[in-house]
């Protein structure tokens, strides 16, 4: 049975006029079914985008650079906008730190 979701290799960076902020790189994790994982650390450590970059609700400046996001095995990484709005909040969701 495929894991849930499993991150591979993430590497997830924003581009600026200053340069490359290299703000996820190199993440993995795998979440089977009935477990919970926590993602924690250090404020900038890139909790945030890496959950944003699993719901590809990333800003414009950012692009998964490389690595695979697979939900119930199928990649989320290639999976054009229109298929992505479906498992949006039906297969996958994001509860946010500060909803309002």
């Amino acid at each position: 049975m495929p894991a849930v979701i499993e991150v591979t290799d993430l590497h997830t960076h924003f581009h600026t006029d200053e340069g490359v902020i290299r703000a996820v790189d190199g993440v993995d994790f795998r979440v089977d079914a009935g477990r919970t994982l926590g993602i924690v650390g250090e404020s900038g450590s890139g909790k945030s985008v890496t959950s944003l970059s699993i719901m590809r609700l990333l800003a414009s400046s950012a692009k998964i650079e490389k690595g695979t996001i697979a939900l119930l095995g199928k990649d989320l990484v290639g999976l054009p906008e229109p298929q992505m709005r479906d498992i949006r909040g039906k297969d996958v969701s994001m509860i946010f730190q500060e909803p309002m």
